[in-house]
């Protein structure tokens, strides 16, 4: 299911909230995106600390994000015990997907979001998997 769901997400979501993209170069966040960028992907950084990164727009919210932002897919950079309000949050925006990167994970927002519809994938890097799809 799990490739599937990786599959699915990265053919589907075209625009992605990165929860907690930093402005820093050397951060994991910011390499992820950066990538996720030059291969067409449409990044709209959630920081409620920087005005922007990448040379778009930063929210303070994926709710904030959604008024005025499409997101297809949630991409969160964040402590596995963060993750259940950015579950409901991305259910909530009508996001395709909930991806959480290498070390995050959260059984119960998971199913949640699962049974929500949505496409669930944790504790795997997008740009990895990207790239081995590609």
């Amino acid at each position: 299911m799990t490739h599937n769901a990786i599959r699915a997400s990265l053919t589907h979501c075209k625009t992605i909230a990165v929860v907690g993209l930093s402005p820093k170069p050397y951060r994991d966040s910011f390499r992820v995106a950066q990538y996720m960028q030059a291969h067409g992907f449409r990044i709209i950084p959630i920081n409620p600390n920087a005005p922007e990164v990448l040379g778009e727009r930063a929210y303070a919210s994926l709710t904030e994000a959604a008024a005025y932002e499409r997101i297809d897919m949630v991409n969160c950079f964040r402590n596995s015990e963060d993750i259940p309000p950015l579950a409901a949050e991305a259910i909530a925006i009508g996001a395709k997907s909930l991806w959480l990167q290498i070390g995050v994970i959260h059984e119960a927002a998971a199913k949640q979001a699962t049974e929500a519809g949505l496409n669930v994938i944790q504790d795997k890097c997008l740009m990895v998997e990207h790239r081995q799809l590609r």
